[in-house]
C-alpha cells in the first residue's frame, strides 16, 4: 500500500523538488537558530553581533490586553512604547558594556539557555531554492538563572528577516512579542 504525503490544509502540494528544497533551507535555518542560540548562551556577544546586519531593526513591543476580536491591537508599531526598539549600534553599546565586566545587572553573570522551536519559513526571494532574504516564525523559551534563586523563563514568538551574505545568514530584522505583559525579572539583560 502505498501512502499519500499529507499536506496541512488548505496548502496546495507542491512537487518533490519543491518539498525537498524547502527541507534543506529548514534544516539550514535551524542550525542558523541553533548556532545563534549556543553563541548566546556561551556569552559571544562579540561574534553574536556578526550576524547582524548594519541596518537591523531589533524591536521587541510592549504587549497589551485588549479585548476578544482585538488581537490587532496587541502592539501597536511606532505609536506605544517598546522594550527594545534599537539599531546596530546601540545593540554594540549593550555588548560592549556587558564586555567590561563591570554591568551592575549581570554581575555575577547569568546563566541562559535559549530554545528555539516551531520554525517555519513564511516567505523567500526569489525562491527557496536559491533564497537571498527570508522571512522565518519561531517560538522561543529563554531560562535564565543568576544567583542562588533568581529565575526567569520567558516565553515568546520572533519573527525575523534573514538575508544571505557571504559569510552565511544574517539577521536583518527581529521582532520579539513576549507572551507576558508584565515583565516580572529583576532586569532586562538578555539578547533573544
Amino acid at each position: 500500500m502505498i501512502c499519500a504525503r499529507r499536506q496541512p490544509p488548505n496548502v496546495p502540494p507542491m512537487p518533490f523538488d519543491a518539498t525537498l528544497d524547502s527541507m534543506l533551507l529548514h534544516h539550514d535555518i535551524m542550525q542558523f537558530y541553533a548556532a545563534e542560540a549556543d553563541l548566546l548562551d556561551e556569552r559571544r556577544f562579540t561574534e553574536w553581533l556578526a550576524l547582524l546586519t548594519p541596518d537591523i531593526r531589533y524591536w521587541m513591543p510592549l504587549n497589551r490586553n485588549v479585548r476578544y476580536g482585538e488581537t490587532d491591537q496587541l502592539s501597536r508599531e511606532r505609536q506605544d512604547v517598546a522594550w527594545f526598539d534599537e539599531g546596530y549600534e546601540t545593540l554594540s553599546q549593550r555588548v560592549a558594556q556587558l564586555a567590561t565586566g563591570i554591568h551592575w545587572a549581570e554581575e555575577p553573570q547569568s546563566r541562559t539557555s535559549h530554545l528555539i522551536t516551531n520554525l517555519r519559513i513564511l516567505s523567500a526571494t526569489p525562491s527557496m531554492a536559491d533564497a537571498t532574504e527570508l522571512e522565518t516564525k519561531c517560538r522561543f523559551l529563554i531560562y535564565r538563572n543568576r544567583l542562588q534563586d533568581e529565575v526567569d523563563i520567558l516565553a515568546g514568538k520572533r519573527r525575523d528577516t534573514l538575508r544571505r551574505a557571504e559569510s552565511g545568514w544574517m539577521i536583518a530584522r527581529r521582532e520579539i512579542t513576549l507572551d507576558q505583559n508584565v515583565l516580572l525579572a529583576k532586569n532586562l539583560t538578555t539578547f533573544f
